[in-house]
């Protein structure tokens, strides 16, 4: 078997676009992968296709030497849209593979520790403005069968923030968690826009409401991290940005983190990312995968998290564009807060190559400190669960 042809494809999803890979062989079997990488899906469309330079013609299931080799031979090594576009890439190969073999990914790293998954529900909150607005959404999320949900109250504050933010920010939190009170847990989104001394502060100021944890209270730092979570009296959990297995070395060695999570899509693939969850049950850290982006992440993340015996919970966007389902050939077994793990061959997904032309890309800027951080989806969003 020789890899043919790859393709990349870039997909409007409303607040950005996914980045989906496709790899096709001459014994007819072809792998998905993703790479987005939110605002620069066009830089991993060029770093993909200088990949596939090297892959025509090569044997798909050699995907570690591929991997190595197209790593080593971009020169300039890491960085956030290389480890992207070698994530599509990686997925492809691994898809390739099982579907040849006749088995789930899972079962090429190891095989499955469990048969279903818990998941938290992200984009739970979309549109929501007033606390009074996240109370309804989250009680229509409860009613949904999730027992976890996170967001991020902070408005546009950046580094500092306001008496009267930081107010405002306290009182969602507390209209929320009047709504699910104990019977689930809720999570709280920083997207590492603070210092290290508003965060204590904000750290002090949510331990009233017990969240699960505060995510990215700083930016990607170990340092700053690891200042946060001295003083913290809740569990702080980061990963998402870090894009190298020395990073997260980095991390556990400076005590910066309670949970880990490493995005797929972000750090070279499966195979890293299941190094990243060894890596952390020898610090006995949870890992609970970042995961915002589209339905094959989604699909490869739920073949990781079959197989990592740390694992902890996986993020999931509730909602989505209405075109989802036409783009992607999904099948999502959701009931009481778990997804069971899929048991087709490969990552158990395909996309409809002729519909992703009908939501090509379009441009996107970044909402986290505008204001608009929570208009994530179309008036006529879909629930995905």
């Amino acid at each position: 078997m020789k890899i043919q042809d790859i393709k990349t494809y870039i997909v409007d999803f409303y607040r950005a676009n996914w980045v989906f890979v496709k790899i096709f062989t001459d014994a007819g079997i072809s792998g998905v992968g993703e790479a987005t990488l939110d605002f620069k899906e066009k830089a991993v469309k060029g770093a993909v296709e200088d990949l596939g330079r090297y892959l025509i013609g090569k044997d798909p299931f050699r995907v570690k030497y591929h991997y190595h080799r197209m790593y080593r031979d971009a020169f300039w090594r890491g960085g956030p849209v290389l480890m992207s576009a070698l994530s599509g890439v990686e997925s492809c190969l691994l898809d390739i593979k099982a579907k040849a073999l006749g088995v789930p990914v899972y079962d090429l790293l190891g095989g499955r520790v469990r048969d279903e998954v818990p998941v938290y529900a992200n984009g739970w909150f979309s549109g929501a403005k007033t606390p009074q607005e996240f109370a309804i959404k989250a009680q229509d999320a409860i009613d949904s069968g999730f027992k976890a949900i996170k967001w991020d109250p902070f408005g546009s504050s950046y580094m500092t923030i306001s008496n009267s933010e930081l107010t405002s920010a306290l009182n969602c939190i507390a209209a929320v968690k009047d709504v699910t009170g104990q019977k689930i847990d809720i999570i709280i989104e920083g997207h590492g826009r603070f210092n290290v001394p508003t965060a204590i502060n904000i750290a002090k100021r949510i331990e009233e409401f017990d969240p699960k944890w505060f995510e990215e209270p700083v930016p990607p730092s170990p340092y700053a991290l690891r200042q946060v979570r001295k003083q913290s009296p809740v569990r702080i959990a980061t990963g998402e940005r870090l894009h190298d297995l020395q990073s997260f070395i980095d991390l556990f060695d400076n005590e910066a983190v309670d949970y880990v999570q490493p995005d797929i899509s972000h750090v070279g693939g499966l195979i890293n990312s299941l190094a990243i969850a060894e890596l952390a049950n020898q610090y006995y850290i949870p890992f609970a995968p970042h995961n915002p982006n589209g339905p094959i992440a989604t699909a490869a993340n739920l073949q990781l998290a079959a197989c990592s015996p740390n694992f902890d919970v996986l993020e999931i966007m509730r909602s989505s564009v209405p075109w989802r389902k036409e783009i992607v050939d999904e099948t999502i077994d959701f009931k009481d807060g778990y997804i069971k793990i899929p048991t087709k061959p490969g990552l158990g997904i395909d996309i409809h190559e002729e519909e992703l032309t009908k939501h090509p890309y379009r441009e996107h800027d970044l909402r986290h400190y505008n204001g608009m951080l929570t208009d994530i989806r179309p008036p006529k969003m879909i629930d995905v669960f």
